[in-house]
């Protein structure tokens, strides 16, 4: 028996998960404005909000990729161009913002430290400078409709659903950037629309885990989850 990471478990999860933390993570900052004044503000005012807000879409970014792995090998059974090029340029694209949320956190504790009128100073003067993962954000909007025009051509997705998922292209890309209504709200709902039902199909398809496999992934959620509460700050 031959394995492909993700496999079926691994991804048919992080196709559920991913979506799902994005949403909720664009949901509960909703309320702010969307400029990084407005989000340094809102963690001065509300700092645990703000950091399980930038946790979950952060993390969400993250659980993304070994769902798009599997979207990707799902496509590519019959069409691995389209396959090749659009998981490549949707990852490319996760790690970009993966980097920015780095930025965030790092901004975030500026405000903490030193306050916000220090850290809305230090942000609007290093904003403009350049580092390599400016460089892919191109791919960052172009990656969603790529792999979506693959899971349309390859019959992974049907046409409504792969325009869902193209709609990731309009989320906002860059540091410090909160919800844009209506522009986020389209964009995340989309990505929800064309995987959240298509992790659940890959889940149903198959075999039930043992109940070995089982116990493991709860004790690494559950793992997770105290060092998400417990854990080291900084």
């Amino acid at each position: 028996m031959t394995y492909s990471f993700p496999g079926r478990w691994l991804g048919g999860s992080a196709l559920v998960l991913g979506p799902v933390l994005v949403l909720a993570g664009v949901l509960l900052r909703i309320r702010f404005g969307f400029f990084f004044p407005a989000q340094l503000a809102a963690y001065a005012a509300h700092p645990q909000l703000i950091v399980t807000a930038m946790s979950l879409f952060t993390g969400g970014m993250l659980v993304l990729a070994p769902a798009v792995l599997l979207l990707g090998r799902m496509i590519g059974v019959h069409r691995p161009r389209w396959a090749a090029w659009g998981t490549g340029l949707v990852l490319l694209g996760l790690f970009t913002r993966t980097f920015h949320g780095g930025i965030d956190h790092l901004a975030y504790q500026l405000v903490r430290v030193q306050g916000p009128a220090t850290a809305v100073q230090a942000v609007a003067g290093s904003y403009g400078a350049w580092h390599l993962y400016r460089m892919p954000a191109l791919a960052v909007v172009t990656g969603w409709v790529v792999l979506a025009a693959g899971a349309w051509r390859s019959g992974v997705l049907p046409l409504w659903r792969a325009i869902a998922l193209a709609l990731m292209s309009a989320l906002a890309l860059g540091t410090l950037k909160g919800t844009q209504v209506p522009q986020s709200l389209i964009a995340v709902g989309g990505l929800c629309v064309a995987l959240v039902p298509l992790g659940v199909t890959v889940l149903l398809t198959g075999p039930r885990p043992s109940g070995r496999a089982a116990t493991v992934a709860a004790l690494v959620v559950a793992a997770l989850t105290l060092l998400y509460f417990f854990g080291p700050e900084g």
